[in-house]
């Protein structure tokens, strides 16, 4: 087991990760634990059956990861990772009010252009 404090947590985030791939990193508060690290890789955890998948759709999702970036993260060519989401009723194109109208008047530039 590592340890590390809050203060070197800040000033060398790097130096953590590395520690949490080899082993359990504990983040400590002054004097009392706080967190845990552990290295996904290292632990195994991507290894079980449709962890890596799970995951990837938590974070595209969540908006963490792109869809390129999430469909590679699953295993998954980007227009099946597309699918998948979809199936689930989550969307792949995000967009306010304001893009849509914006992208909508393109559109009809591009097709007057025609």
């Amino acid at each position: 087991m590592e340890v590390v404090n809050v203060s070197g947590l800040k000033n060398n985030p790097s130096e953590a990760l590395r520690m949490a791939r080899k082993d359990v990193v504990v983040v400590m508060n002054r004097d009392t634990p706080d967190a845990l690290m552990v290295g996904i890789e290292s632990a195994g955890l991507l290894d079980a059956s449709g962890v890596k998948p799970a995951l990837a759709t938590a974070l595209f999702r969540d908006g963490h990861l792109s869809l390129v970036r999430s469909a590679k993260l699953a295993g998954m060519g980007v227009p099946e990772f597309a699918q998948h989401v979809s199936r689930l009723g989550i969307a792949i194109v995000r967009l306010d009010a304001k893009e849509a109208a914006r992208d909508m008047d393109t559109l009809d530039e591009w097709l007057a252009a025609s």
